[in-house]
């Protein structure tokens, strides 16, 4: 994207409230081109380094701090299979408070705004802080992005795994999910859940089967 622009403010800005500062802070920067390779170059994306290049500038010309307050931490443990064997990670949903203030007016504008970071368990909050300050930034403004951005619904998509794949990518996480559960109805619950062409499943029954065996206290 080659509509980047400069960031030297050359207008008046006094007694400008914070709205109009903001508004110039939006007309300055039309868009920015994606620096980095993001998943093993499957997307490109802006770097928050590069956005704040930009923003951060503007910020201080213009008077602007940006306030960031964690509201809520939400942690999931998130266990999956993939082709090179399980996988647990922790999936941080955490709820921001994003505060514009003027320093000159002491005007402020409050933004409630929401990120999802999943990563290695001690990663999955850091994710969400990282992912929430740039795009809360790239939204805010309307900076525009291009064809690869990992937001955009006309990106590039990875292949799709086969048919033969997917069955054993699911399957996969079946068995992991039902080799954890710890009560025999938590695992009927969990097999009333699971759609028909799993419940008829072979495979899916003789592990629901076994389970339900090494739970059930013998006699």
């Amino acid at each position: 994207m080659d509509n980047e622009q400069t960031t030297e403010i050359t207008e008046p800005i006094e007694g400008l409230n914070i709205y109009q500062k903001l508004l110039i802070i939006q007309q300055k920067i039309n868009g920015l081109g994606k620096d980095k390779d993001g998943e093993m170059n499957k997307y490109k994306y802006v770097t928050g380094d590069k956005l704040l290049g930009h923003v951060k500038p503007l910020m201080n010309t213009l008077g602007l701090l940006l306030k960031q307050e964690i509201i809520s931490i939400e942690n999931v443990r998130q266990d999956y299979a993939t082709k090179n064997g399980s996988k647990s990670e922790i999936n941080s949903k955490v709820m921001f408070r994003f505060t514009w203030v003027d320093t000159d007016t002491q005007q402020k504008d409050e933004n409630m705004f929401g990120a999802n970071g999943q990563n290695g368990w001690d990663k999955g909050v850091g994710s969400a802080l990282t992912y929430a300050e740039r795009y809360f930034l790239l939204k805010y403004f309307h900076i525009a992005t291009d064809e690869d951005d990992i937001d955009n619904p006309d990106a590039k998509q990875e292949p799709k795994l086969t048919p033969a794949e997917q069955y054993t990518l699911d399957y996969n996480n079946h068995k992991l999910n039902i080799n954890k559960i710890e009560a025999v109805a938590l695992l009927t619950k969990y097999y009333n859940t699971l759609p028909e062409t799993w419940k008829s499943d072979k495979d899916i029954i003789e592990l629901v089967k076994l389970q339900r065996e090494k739970l059930t206290p013998k006699a």
